[in-house]
């Protein structure tokens, strides 16, 4: 849940600030992207250097750069974060996060972030149990930040009790637990099919396409990044999946393509069929090589079976079935024709005729028409916005 997101993490002065060391290195490993914003007090506990090590990024405890006169811009660090998080968060900080008191880069940029904010205390029992400390929670609560708890055990001073800050594995659990309850597709299955096919004509070539993979490995990673358990079927590619959690099947031919499919199609609530599966298949594989001997050489094929079409046969009420159509002449009709032969809920129009869509290019025009043949259409964009495009679409159906 935490792959590919942009965590800034605020580090105040407290003892607990040694495990700030552990909680990068965690966040880092669970595939985040981590800033560190220091008070200067947290720097008499843990240096920045160890921090910068293990993030992999420079570390922010000033407001300026003393060597260059430059600024630590706070409002780009409040921008650029999905996720902000205050791990310690000491008495101190937390009142002025409260009271909106600003005379420190961490307090700055935690009034000019748009993200959602954590906040994981540290503290003395005493301090903890104060009523100023526990109107100060309820303040920031009611702002929409989220309070992660402490544990209970021994504290700096030797006494025993609350305000111990949760521990790093504690904190990253929570975040992403707190995340995937929050998404879209939480416990949905889908699966999506990708790349192309090839078709054997002997043990060294193949009938094959141009397709790159690129459009439905985007898909299958925005799906994952929504919460959906995602199901990979995918042609031969170079593509790699952002998410480790995508459980990928590579096959080679249509006929490989459909078993796969068969096989997880009942168990899934949404499928979106983006590979580039060949119509057609030699009749005859040879056993070896064949040999350059003739002029003239001719393939007998056969039709592969049609797997969006079986597919759309056996669906169920409750699943959702998304086709793609790559046309090159009066393209909408075309792919209205397909929605409604194949049972579709939604087909992704693109035509060849568009500059930059298509097979390999990174860019993609696409135009989303429902069963109720509502048309959206949309300019140019990337793939991985394409991506977003139609999963919005598909959340919306589900």
């Amino acid at each position: 849940m935490l792959e590919g997101k942009k965590i800034l993490l605020g580090v105040c002065g407290s003892i607990a600030a040694y495990k700030s060391a552990t909680l990068v290195r965690l966040l880092v490993k669970a595939g985040a992207n981590v800033q560190v914003v220091m008070t200067s007090d947290s720097t008499n506990f843990i240096t920045p250097l160890t921090l910068s090590t293990l993030s992999k990024n420079p570390v922010y405890h000033e407001y300026f750069k003393a060597e260059t006169g430059e600024w630590n811009n706070h409002v780009e660090l409040g921008l650029w974060a999905d996720i902000m998080v205050i791990a310690p968060a000491s008495a101190n900080t937390m009142a002025k996060m409260a009271g909106g008191l600003v005379d420190n880069l961490l307090t700055a940029v935690y009034l000019s972030a748009k993200c959602q904010v954590y906040f994981a205390p540290a503290m003395d029992l005493d301090m903890w149990k104060h009523n100023a400390t526990r109107d100060n929670i309820s303040q920031l609560q009611s702002f929409g930040n989220i309070l992660i708890p402490p544990g209970s055990g021994e504290l700096a001073s030797g006494l025993h009790g609350e305000g111990r800050m949760a521990e790093p594995e504690e904190i990253v659990n929570f975040l992403a637990d707190d995340i995937r309850k929050k998404l879209p597709l939480v416990n949905k299955r889908v699966m999506v099919t990708a790349g192309p096919t090839y078709e054997a004509i002997d043990p060294v070539r193949f009938i094959g396409n141009h397709s790159s993979g690129k459009m439905g490995f985007a898909i299958a990673d925005e799906l994952a990044s929504l919460g959906a358990s995602v199901t990979l079927v995918a042609g031969p590619t170079a593509q790699k999946s952002k998410y480790h959690n995508i459980k990928r099947i590579d096959i080679t031919s249509a006929a490989e393509m459909l078993e796969a499919c068969l096989q997880h199609f009942n168990q899934s609530d949404a499928c979106v069929m983006c590979a580039a599966v060949a119509d057609y298949t030699p009749a005859h594989v040879a056993e070896q090589k064949i040999k350059k001997t003739e002029e003239q050489f001719s393939i007998e094929l056969k039709k592969t079976t049609d797997i969006l079409k079986t597919l759309g046969k056996q669906k169920r009420n409750n699943q959702v079935l998304v086709g793609f159509a790559l046309e090159t002449n009066n393209e909408e009709e075309h792919a209205i024709e397909k929605l409604k032969k194949k049972n579709l809920d939604l087909i992704v129009l693109n035509s060849l005729n568009d500059s930059g869509a298509g097979f390999k290019s990174d860019t993609n025009k696409v135009t989303l028409i429902d069963s109720q043949l509502n048309k959206t259409h949309f300019g140019l964009k990337n793939k991985t916005e394409v991506a977003r495009d139609i999963c919005a679409k598909l959340v919306e159906l589900m």
